[in-house]
């Protein structure tokens, strides 16, 4: 395929829908990517928090390393050991003379289940060590920050300089790896994952000019002249605790470090940023910005053979909309999706969870029943994986990973961030190698080289899930088959459990963060 017609998969500046944004200024024209980038898939947490670690420890006066988080504490282990806390090495940097700056997702309550008390103690415990973490709620109701970004740029020599993109948040848990033990200090979860959760999640390692483009994300968001929040309690709060409010300036940004050599990855940052409305929209997303949306629906409306997908939700009729048309417009599509086994909690919120599982499900199933496959993962001792990657792969043309899951809060409603990568090589892909990368662990097996085929990809999944099952509905007599994939059906809910979950559903879970005019429609 041409690289121009690789290309012709990403959106257009115009298409991404938002004339605010600063992120495409660079670009020459109409152009909404970068060229001459570099990409590395880091699967697995255990895989990002050491080589995060080992990139700003080398850090030194001048350099700067801005990030953005979700859920944050300070206690995380990036390497395991004392001394590679979040906290400490964040500080560390900051007193070598490297300009540290975070963006903290303030949370909800923990009485509902958030992260309230440890994303404050992070921000007050990296301002007390003079870095300037902030408390960030610029949210819908009821919303939430979900970008999980690191900028790592380097004083004099822009060649170093890193951005992580993904589904990964500075905090417990994430420390797993590909035996799926879990991360010893661990959330507590829903039964079903045990004391230490295994946790299957995914980051992009970015070098080359996209970095800047990264950085510009986040310079936008703390540019942003509106108050980090509005609430006289949390103003009274942060007052009592001595918590900085105010952005200090930031330092004039640098030109995008270089093509790297070799580099053949084009990358194109897609992000949600929801209608924030009553004249507190933000400074660069009036009306917001749903490019994750517009991004996905083109990609997969150029799906002609697999469309590969890992996944934290997979929720709502919208989003199935998006795969149904595709599956009746191209007869030899097939749709593989990798989502959890069981939703993170117990309890009501669960049963609203399998409601937009369910619906998701029913309508790509009833448009091609033979084409679609839904699974779920275990460990080796039969405990199930929470999978929290959040990757779509396109035909092995078109990949992202990113914080956005597939359902109308992170299309619409959450701020979310996704790199897109299409690989202008004339061999080989980046799109191929992480999907083959990924099929290796489930299938568990060294040589996948044959699942490069898309159709027998398709069988082998379907044929490791039917062993595995089996082999659990015999009470899991004899050697345990290999693989790690068991099949998924649309979850069971009786007509009143269904009735009953649909408001919080539709309200608390998957609520719509677009302008009004375009609500209630396939329209981003």
């Amino acid at each position: 395929m041409p690289s121009s017609e690789k290309l012709s998969w990403f959106l257009t500046a115009a298409e991404r829908g938002n004339p605010r944004t600063r992120i495409d200024a660079d670009h020459p024209g109409d152009q909404a990517w970068s060229t001459g980038n570099v990409v590395r898939p880091l699967v697995h947490g255990r895989t990002y928090f050491a080589e995060l670690f080992e990139r700003i420890e080398a850090t030194r006066a001048g350099d700067l390393v801005y990030f953005t988080d979700w859920q944050g504490d300070a206690d995380e282990r990036l390497t395991g050991e004392p001394g590679s806390e979040v906290v400490d090495v964040l500080g560390r940097a900051d007193e070598r003379g490297v300009d540290v700056r975070g963006l903290v997702w303030r949370s909800h309550s923990e009485a509902l289940g958030f992260s309230s008390g440890e994303n404050r103690r992070l921000g007050k415990e990296l301002q007390d060590r003079g870095a300037e973490a902030l408390l960030d709620m610029r949210v819908r109701m009821g919303g939430s920050h979900h970008q999980k970004m690191v900028v790592i740029r380097h004083r004099g020599d822009a060649t170093r300089d890193i951005a992580y993109v993904g589904g990964i948040d500075l905090c417990h848990s994430r420390r797993d790896d590909a035996d799926h033990a879990g991360d010893r200090q661990a959330l507590q979860m829903a039964a079903e994952y045990g004391s230490t959760p295994p946790w299957h999640d995914l980051q992009a390692a970015i070098s080359g000019p996209a970095v800047r483009d990264v950085e510009t994300v986040f310079r936008e968001r703390w540019q942003d002249p509106t108050p980090l929040s509005r609430s006289p309690i949390n103003l009274l709060t942060d007052v009592v605790r001595r918590l900085d409010r105010s952005p200090d300036p930031l330092p004039e940004q640098q030109p995008a470090p270089p093509a790297v050599e070799g580099g053949t990855h084009a990358v194109q940052l897609l992000r949600t940023y929801p209608d924030l409305r009553l004249g507190r929209d933000y400074d660069f997303a009036h009306g917001g910005e749903r490019s994750v949306a517009r991004g996905y629906s083109k990609a997969i409306g150029n799906a002609r053979r697999l469309v590969y997908v890992e996944d934290q939700y997979l929720w709502g009729t919208r989003i199935g909309d998006v795969f149904t048309r595709a599956l009746h417009d191209n007869p030899d599509l097939h749709v593989i999706v990798v989502v959890p086994m069981h939703p993170d909690k117990e309890g009501f919120n669960r049963t609203a969870q399998l409601l937009g599982r369910r619906r998701a499900m029913l309508e790509m199933l009833g448009a091609a029943p033979d084409r679609v496959a839904v699974y779920g993962i275990e460990n080796h001792a039969g405990t199930p994986v929470y999978v929290h990657a959040k990757t779509c792969i396109v035909d092995d043309t078109w990949a992202t990973i990113g914080s956005d899951n597939f359902n109308r809060r992170s299309w619409t409603h959450d701020s979310e961030l996704s790199a897109a990568v299409v690989d202008l090589a004339e061999e080989g892909s980046f799109a191929q190698y992480l999907r083959l990368t990924l099929a290796a662990e489930h299938l568990d097996r060294d040589d996948v080289h044959d699942c490069a085929d898309p159709s027998v990809m398709f069988e082998a999944y379907a044929r490791v899930a039917a062993d595995l099952d089996r082999w659990h509905a015999s009470g899991r007599l004899g050697d345990r088959p290999a693989g790690r994939l068991r099949r998924l059906e649309p979850p069971r809910l009786g007509p009143v459990q269904r009735l009953l979950a649909a408001i919080p559903y539709r309200v608390v879970h998957d609520p719509d963060g677009r302008p009004r005019p375009i609500r209630g429609t396939d329209r981003f």
